[in-house]
Parts: C-alpha cells; sequence; structure tokens
C-alpha cells in the first residue's frame, strides 16, 4: 500500500497544527502504560500534538513515565483512580481543541468510568477511534452509535467483537469479513477487527483485508499502538475508513520490521513504535 497523501510532508511553511491536535483518553492505576503506549504511537505516526488524559491523581506519574513530546491533562477520578462521570463535564470544554480523539485503552471497566465511555461515544462531535475498555462500555448498548455525532471508529479483536455482537467470530476469513461489514452498516461505523488477516469494514460495505503483521505482534499493548496511529491518522485529515485500512497497514508494517532485529518470540510493543519512524515504513 502506498503511503497516503495527508502524510506526505511537502510544505515547509506547515506549523504542528497542520498535523493534528489529538486527545487519547486512556489509562488507570494499573495500565497507565496503555496510555503512554498510544500517545507516543501518535506521535510517531506524525500527530502534530498529543494530550493524554488521565485521571488527576495519575497525571504526575504518567509524565515521568511518557515522552516529554506529549502533553497531558487532568480528569476527574473516582475512588479507585480511574476516571470519573465528572470527567465528561472538563471534556466537554476542551473538545473543539482538538482534531481527533480516541478513548479506550486501559481505562478499566468501573461503572462509573463506562457511563463516560458511552456519554463521549454519544456527544463527543470530533472523529473518535472506541478500543480496549470503551469497547466494553459499548457491548449491550450499540445503538448509541446511531446516535453518534460522527462516525466512530471501533478497533475489537475477535473477543470484543463476540461480546458486541453475541455471536462467535470464526477464523473463516469471509464469514469474519461479513460480520464487521453488517455491524458497520447497522451501526454507521467503521470496524477494523482485529487478528490475523485484519477486516476493515466502511458503513458503506467497503472492505479492506490486511496483510501486513506478524504472530510477534499478540504481545501486551501491541492493540494500543493501533489506536494512537488510527488517531493520528484522522488528526491529519483521513476519513474514517482510510486512518483505519492506513492504520492496520502501516502498524502491521512496522511489527515486520520490528522483527528485522528482533525475533517474533521477544517483540514487545515498543519495538513496533520504534519502526514506525523507520524510512522503510
Amino acid at each position: 500500500m502506498p503511503r497516503p497523501a495527508p502524510l506526505s510532508r511537502i510544505d515547509p511553511r506547515a506549523s504542528k497544527n497542520d498535523f493534528g491536535r489529538l486527545l487519547i483518553i486512556a489509562g488507570s492505576p494499573t495500565m497507565l502504560g496503555a496510555a503512554a503506549l498510544s500517545a507516543l504511537a501518535a506521535m510517531r505516526s506524525g500527530a502534530g500534538l498529543v494530550t493524554a488524559a488521565v485521571g488527576r491523581n495519575l497525571n504526575l506519574t504518567l509524565q515521568k513515565k511518557i515522552s516529554n513530546a506529549v502533553m497531558t491533562m487532568p480528569l476527574a477520578q473516582n475512588r479507585t483512580g480511574a476516571f470519573s462521570f465528572k470527567a465528561f463535564e472538563q471534556l466537554g470544554k476542551t473538545w473543539e481543541r482538538f482534531d481527533a480523539i480516541a478513548i479506550g485503552p486501559g481505562i478499566g471497566r468501573s461503572p462509573d468510568t463506562m457511563k463516560l465511555a458511552r456519554q463521549v461515544i454519544i456527544h463527543c462531535p470530533k472523529p473518535l477511534v472506541v478500543d480496549a475498555d470503551a469497547l466494553y462500555a459499548l457491548a449491550g448498548f450499540t445503538d448509541i452509535l446511531l446516535k453518534a455525532k460522527q462516525v466512530r471508529i471501533l478497533t475489537p479483536h475477535a473477543g470484543e467483537m463476540s461480546r458486541l455482537t453475541g455471536q462467535v467470530v470464526p477464523d473463516d476469513q469471509v464469514q469474519r469479513s461479513k460480520i464487521a461489514r453488517d455491524f458497520a452498516h447497522r451501526y454507521n461505523c467503521v470496524v477494523l477487527l482485529k487478528g490475523h488477516r485484519s477486516v476493515v469494514a466502511s458503513p458503506q460495505g467497503k472492505i479492506y483485508i490486511n496483510h501486513t503483521g506478524n504472530v510477534g505482534m499478540a504481545t501486551a499493548g501491541s492493540g494500543d499502538v493501533l489506536t494512537g496511529m488510527i488517531t493520528a491518522f484522522l488528526g491529519q485529515g483521513m476519513s474514517p475508513f482510510d486512518a483505519a485500512r492506513y492504520g492496520a497497514y502501516y502498524h502491521g508494517r512496522a511489527g515486520d520490521l520490528a522483527i528485522a532485529k528482533r525475533s517474533k518470540f521477544s517483540l514487545i510493543a515498543t519495538d513496533i513504535i520504534d519502526s514506525i519512524s523507520k524510512k522503510k515504513l
């Protein structure tokens, strides 16, 4: 797949604001690394500015953990340290500062946080990537996608897709494509069904089957990296379908480059991020 035009930095007069301002709503006390991985992957994928939103008591810890190229935003949290629903009011005052947003990596599954995720899915006025625990929040509430302000990108693996649809997702590629296409059409969203030969489906019925990637990428944090990449592509002006399919392609390509230096056995998510910046990508 050739490099998409929106990612070519050919205008010498461009500033960081021309390459997307992103918000990544991610992390919780035991999964703060998810926020760091998504945010750093977004920066490595060409975003102009990335802000990682975390619970307020985690903010200083994240600043030490994450790259100094990433900004942070402290939000209201509940007694467990996860996001509180009160954070929704704070987020509502900041939407216009961003070009694309992601929610889900490592946010946890407390009832308060699940309620927050559902309200963000409905009311966020910007392109939104829904991943990980935010997909858990969506299970049983899929009709809210029809109320969303814009088309959403969902990035489930087979287990998460089964939870959303109530049906087992088989290994058969034809059936996987059908399940993704039917869900995307019914709920007016883009679906990236992750796995061997990831499937990307649009609400209009378009299908893309990805052929990059390797088994070494079946490792903790790999999906968080993908979320950051897709969000970066959205922020740089791609359509939701293109952001998802290019995200899948370049995520897999970075993983393939990573195993040139690391074995499939030892690959970790940061190896994928490191390979995003390789000229061969």
